[in-house]
Protein backbone atom coordinates (compact mmCIF):
# COMPACT_ATOMS: atom_id res chain seq x y z
CA UNK A 1 0.00 0.00 0.00
CA UNK A 2 1.16 3.24 -0.86
CA UNK A 3 0.08 7.20 -1.11
CA UNK A 4 -0.64 10.25 0.10
CA UNK A 5 -2.01 11.80 3.54
CA UNK A 6 -3.37 14.63 4.26
CA UNK A 7 -3.43 13.93 7.94
CA UNK A 8 -1.42 15.93 10.45
CA UNK A 9 -2.17 16.41 13.86
CA UNK A 10 0.27 19.69 13.73
CA UNK A 11 -1.64 21.08 11.42
CA UNK A 12 -5.04 20.54 13.11
CA UNK A 13 -3.32 22.67 16.37
CA UNK A 14 -1.58 25.22 14.26
CA UNK A 15 -5.20 26.07 12.86
CA UNK A 16 -6.45 26.91 16.06
CA UNK A 17 -3.29 29.21 17.36
CA UNK A 18 -4.03 30.72 13.19
CA UNK A 19 -7.45 31.63 14.73
CA UNK A 20 -6.14 32.50 18.28
CA UNK A 21 -3.63 35.04 16.57
CA UNK A 22 -6.23 36.50 14.60
CA UNK A 23 -8.61 36.74 17.37
CA UNK A 24 -6.51 37.64 20.27
CA UNK A 25 -9.55 37.81 22.79
CA UNK A 26 -11.15 34.55 21.44
CA UNK A 27 -11.73 32.57 24.58
CA UNK A 28 -14.74 29.69 23.14
CA UNK A 29 -13.95 27.16 19.97
CA UNK A 30 -16.23 24.20 18.39
CA UNK A 31 -14.71 21.81 16.14
CA UNK A 32 -17.25 20.83 13.68
CA UNK A 33 -16.15 17.17 13.40
CA UNK A 34 -18.02 14.31 11.51
CA UNK A 35 -19.11 11.68 13.94
CA UNK A 36 -18.39 8.89 11.41
CA UNK A 37 -14.65 9.70 10.75
CA UNK A 38 -12.48 7.39 12.59
CA UNK A 39 -9.55 10.49 12.06
CA UNK A 40 -11.76 12.71 14.61
CA UNK A 41 -10.62 11.48 17.88
CA UNK A 42 -7.15 12.10 16.74
CA UNK A 43 -7.76 15.60 15.52
CA UNK A 44 -9.89 16.63 18.56
CA UNK A 45 -7.06 15.01 20.67
CA UNK A 46 -4.12 17.34 18.87
CA UNK A 47 -6.82 20.89 18.76
CA UNK A 48 -8.21 19.87 23.02
CA UNK A 49 -4.52 20.01 23.35
CA UNK A 50 -3.65 23.61 21.88
CA UNK A 51 -6.67 24.74 23.32
CA UNK A 52 -5.58 23.94 26.80
CA UNK A 53 -2.13 25.67 25.95
CA UNK A 54 -3.93 28.76 24.23
CA UNK A 55 -6.45 29.21 27.22
CA UNK A 56 -9.76 28.21 24.38
CA UNK A 57 -12.43 26.26 25.83
CA UNK A 58 -12.82 23.64 23.13
CA UNK A 59 -16.29 22.05 22.06
CA UNK A 60 -17.06 19.48 19.67
CA UNK A 61 -19.72 19.83 17.18
CA UNK A 62 -20.51 16.34 15.64
CA UNK A 63 -22.35 16.25 12.36
CA UNK A 64 -24.26 12.86 11.85
CA UNK A 65 -25.91 13.93 8.84
CA UNK A 66 -24.87 16.79 6.39
CA UNK A 67 -28.44 17.75 5.86
CA UNK A 68 -28.13 18.90 9.17
CA UNK A 69 -25.29 21.20 9.37
CA UNK A 70 -26.75 24.12 9.35
CA UNK A 71 -28.53 22.88 13.09
CA UNK A 72 -25.35 21.57 14.24
CA UNK A 73 -23.48 25.16 13.73
CA UNK A 74 -26.49 26.86 14.47
CA UNK A 75 -26.82 25.14 18.09
CA UNK A 76 -22.70 25.46 18.63
CA UNK A 77 -23.13 29.06 18.29
CA UNK A 78 -26.05 29.30 20.61
CA UNK A 79 -24.14 27.52 22.94
CA UNK A 80 -21.76 30.19 23.22
CA UNK A 81 -19.11 29.59 20.31
CA UNK A 82 -17.02 32.54 18.74
CA UNK A 83 -15.57 30.74 15.99
CA UNK A 84 -15.48 27.55 14.46
CA UNK A 85 -12.63 24.90 13.20
CA UNK A 86 -14.04 22.70 10.43
CA UNK A 87 -12.05 19.45 10.83
CA UNK A 88 -9.98 17.46 7.96
CA UNK A 89 -12.82 14.80 7.47
CA UNK A 90 -13.38 14.65 3.77
CA UNK A 91 -17.38 14.99 4.14
CA UNK A 92 -16.40 18.52 4.99
CA UNK A 93 -14.16 19.39 1.57
CA UNK A 94 -17.36 19.78 -0.94
CA UNK A 95 -19.51 21.63 1.31
CA UNK A 96 -17.32 24.67 2.10
CA UNK A 97 -19.38 27.01 0.11
CA UNK A 98 -22.30 25.99 1.92
CA UNK A 99 -20.45 26.38 5.34
CA UNK A 100 -19.07 29.47 4.10
CA UNK A 101 -22.63 30.76 2.97
CA UNK A 102 -23.88 30.08 6.49
CA UNK A 103 -20.68 31.49 8.43
CA UNK A 104 -21.85 34.85 6.65
CA UNK A 105 -25.28 35.01 7.33
CA UNK A 106 -24.18 34.20 11.28
CA UNK A 107 -21.07 36.19 11.13
CA UNK A 108 -18.94 33.57 12.65
CA UNK A 109 -15.42 33.41 11.88
CA UNK A 110 -14.43 29.85 10.79
CA UNK A 111 -10.80 28.40 9.73
CA UNK A 112 -10.74 25.18 7.30
CA UNK A 113 -7.89 23.06 6.02
CA UNK A 114 -8.75 23.80 2.75
CA UNK A 115 -8.66 27.18 0.67
CA UNK A 116 -11.86 26.66 -1.05
CA UNK A 117 -13.39 28.10 2.73
CA UNK A 118 -12.01 31.66 2.35
CA UNK A 119 -12.40 31.63 -1.67
CA UNK A 120 -16.13 31.42 -0.98
CA UNK A 121 -16.07 33.75 1.80
CA UNK A 122 -14.71 31.48 4.85
CA UNK A 123 -12.44 33.96 7.36
CA UNK A 124 -9.20 31.65 6.89
CA UNK A 125 -7.92 28.38 5.39
CA UNK A 126 -4.53 26.54 6.55
CA UNK A 127 -3.59 22.76 5.23
CA UNK A 128 -2.67 21.14 2.13
CA UNK A 129 -3.16 21.95 -1.75
CA UNK A 130 -5.87 19.60 -2.62
CA UNK A 131 -4.24 20.38 -6.18
CA UNK A 132 -0.62 19.71 -5.35
CA UNK A 133 -1.70 16.47 -3.65
CA UNK A 134 -3.38 15.41 -6.87
CA UNK A 135 0.46 16.35 -8.48
CA UNK A 136 2.23 14.37 -5.88
CA UNK A 137 -0.43 11.97 -6.84
CA UNK A 138 0.74 11.37 -10.57
CA UNK A 139 4.32 10.54 -9.86
CA UNK A 140 2.91 7.67 -7.79
CA UNK A 141 0.71 6.85 -10.65
CA UNK A 142 3.41 7.30 -12.99
CA UNK A 143 6.21 5.08 -10.98
CA UNK A 144 3.54 2.31 -10.40
CA UNK A 145 2.82 2.15 -14.23
CA UNK A 146 6.82 1.83 -15.10
CA UNK A 147 6.87 -0.98 -12.91
CA UNK A 148 7.63 0.45 -9.72
CA UNK A 149 6.02 -1.78 -6.68
CA UNK A 150 3.45 0.32 -4.69
CA UNK A 151 5.09 -1.70 -1.24
CA UNK A 152 7.81 -0.05 -1.91
CA UNK A 153 6.69 3.45 -1.97
CA UNK A 154 6.43 4.69 1.34
CA UNK A 155 3.43 6.72 2.29
CA UNK A 156 3.96 10.48 2.27
CA UNK A 157 2.76 13.47 4.20
CA UNK A 158 2.41 16.94 3.03
CA UNK A 159 5.14 18.84 3.62
CA UNK A 160 3.74 22.34 2.48
CA UNK A 161 1.26 23.89 3.80
CA UNK A 162 -0.68 27.48 2.47
CA UNK A 163 -2.96 29.90 4.55
CA UNK A 164 -5.69 32.15 2.72
CA UNK A 165 -7.10 34.66 4.60
CA UNK A 166 -10.00 36.52 3.50
CA UNK A 167 -9.80 40.52 4.10
CA UNK A 168 -12.95 41.01 3.07
CA UNK A 169 -14.85 38.59 5.21
CA UNK A 170 -12.35 40.13 8.04
CA UNK A 171 -14.08 43.44 7.50
CA UNK A 172 -16.95 42.32 7.64
CA UNK A 173 -16.73 40.45 10.91
CA UNK A 174 -14.70 43.60 12.47
CA UNK A 175 -11.58 41.90 12.80
CA UNK A 176 -8.37 43.22 11.78
CA UNK A 177 -5.80 40.91 11.05
CA UNK A 178 -2.64 41.23 12.29
CA UNK A 179 0.48 42.58 9.75
CA UNK A 180 2.35 39.35 11.03
CA UNK A 181 -0.42 36.88 10.13
CA UNK A 182 -0.86 38.55 6.78
CA UNK A 183 2.68 38.50 5.82
CA UNK A 184 2.87 34.65 6.10
CA UNK A 185 -0.51 34.06 4.28
CA UNK A 186 0.68 32.80 1.08
CA UNK A 187 -3.21 34.08 -1.08
CA UNK A 188 -4.74 37.01 0.58
CA UNK A 189 -8.14 37.51 -0.55
CA UNK A 190 -9.71 41.33 -0.97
Amino acid sequence: MTGLTSLNASADAKRLGLLKEAMPALRRVVLLASRGDPATSSIASAIRNAAQSLGVELEIGSVENIDNLEGTLTAVVKAGSEAVIVAGSPVFFPLQPRIAQWAGAARMPVISPWRELPAAGGLLSYGTSINAMFRRAAVFVDRILKGEDPATLPVEQPTTFELVVNLKTAKALGLTIPPMLLARADEVIE
